[in-house]
């Protein structure tokens, strides 16, 4: 037994063979208790930070990836205890065919590791946003999805580095040196992208306005769903999903209809000009009764006055203030009021300005 134990083969001994054939199927066979093990404990570890971590999606974003890491480090662990047959030792394009499988392992082993880094920075942005979740401030939930992207960027840049020192084997320093002058380069070819970015460091620490937050730039109102590292995400009021470059949202006049404290009515009656004065005075002070006494929505001010005479009509205008009240209680409130008035004038007998053809 001994003997065909100590039988060598491809410059290795059966029982090395099979020690490290065992060990990968010990592993293969337990790593999901394994992984399970080592996520409980990561779990006890970030739970005593908060009470608000769950266990389940924890687990479902991190065991996975565990699994993998903990496979791979094992097998690859174990078979480098192994000696490099000589019957395999060649060259490809004068490059050792073992240094060629040592650096594929070492770059697998450096991206499992980073997918686990990345699903961790997950996970701690997922807490991160249920604890976000109990304030009434949206500017943190912003602040979280801004920083889950940045780090995650980070992550996989330092991925890269990582692959080109211990797999290709390069110096990383020469390498950020001359990176530093080609990213110079790509910087001014890439302008606007990262005018982009420094514009989303603005929106963030300046908070002209928030998720969830109404806004009108330009020709484009709607709510804010999502604040990216180069644009940001509106849904109109048409439920269309418009994207606009951060830096579009930082130079140009941007009006937050959310910070408003009141919202604006207005309505125009343009009379015919052979009204009487005392008619129209008779109007406007009905308009002012009515708004002053009818009215149990709260209107934080109004005025009705003549603001015009001309050959083509006498103009009255009606302005009225109210709460930031939800627009569809607004225009109800508009509506009734825009009806109240039409009643008033065929109460009174008072006519609006004939409609002219400008074809005759």
């Amino acid at each position: 037994m001994n003997d065909f134990l100590s039988r060598v083969i491809l410059d290795n001994t059966i029982k090395q063979y099979l020690v490290v054939i065992g060990i990968i199927w010990v592993v293969y066979i337990f790593k999901k208790y394994l992984s399970r093990a080592i996520a409980d404990l990561s779990f006890r570890l970030f739970s005593k930070t908060s009470a608000l971590i769950r266990k389940e999606p924890f687990k479902s974003l991190v065991a996975g990836p565990v699994q993998l890491f903990l496979m791979i480090l094992v097998v690859f662990t174990t078979l480098n205890t192994l000696n490099f047959p000589k019957a395999m030792d060649f060259t490809v394009h004068k490059i050792p065919i073992g240094d060629i499988i040592d650096s594929i392992g070492a770059a697998i082993v450096i991206i499992a590791f980073i997918w686990l880094l990345l699903r961790m920075i997950d996970f701690i942005a997922l807490v991160m946003q249920e604890k976000a979740s109990l304030t009434a401030d949206l500017s943190d939930d912003q602040l979280i999805v801004f920083f889950k992207d940045f780090f995650k960027i980070i992550i996989v840049v330092i991925g890269v580095l990582l692959v080109i020192r211990f797999s290709f084997h390069k110096e990383v320093g020469p390498l950020l040196t001359g990176l530093s002058i080609v990213g110079a380069a790509l910087a001014l070819a890439a302008k606007e992208s990262l005018e982009n970015l420094i514009a989303s460091f603005i929106i963030f620490f300046d908070k002209p306005f928030t998720l969830g937050d109404l806004v009108k730039v330009q020709t484009v109102t709607g709510t804010v769903e999502k604040i990216g590292l180069r644009s940001t995400r509106i849904r109109t009021d048409a439920k269309t999903f418009v994207t606009v470059p951060n830096k579009q949202m930082v130079d140009s006049i941007l009006d937050n209809l959310s910070l408003r404290t009141q919202r604006k009515g207005e309505l125009r009656l343009e009379l015919n000009p052979q009204t009487a004065a005392s008619d129209v005075q008779k109007l406007i002070d009905s308009i002012n009764s009515l708004l002053k006494n009818n009215y149990d929505v709260g209107l934080n001010g109004s005025t009705v006055f003549l603001t015009d005479v001309n050959k083509n009509g006498i103009v009255v205008l009606i302005e009225y203030f109210t709460e930031n009240i939800d627009i569809n209680v607004f225009n109800n409130l508009r509506q009734r009021l825009n009806f109240d008035v039409l009643k008033l004038m065929e109460q009174q007998e008072i006519k609006m300005v004939p409609v002219r053809n400008d074809s005759l």
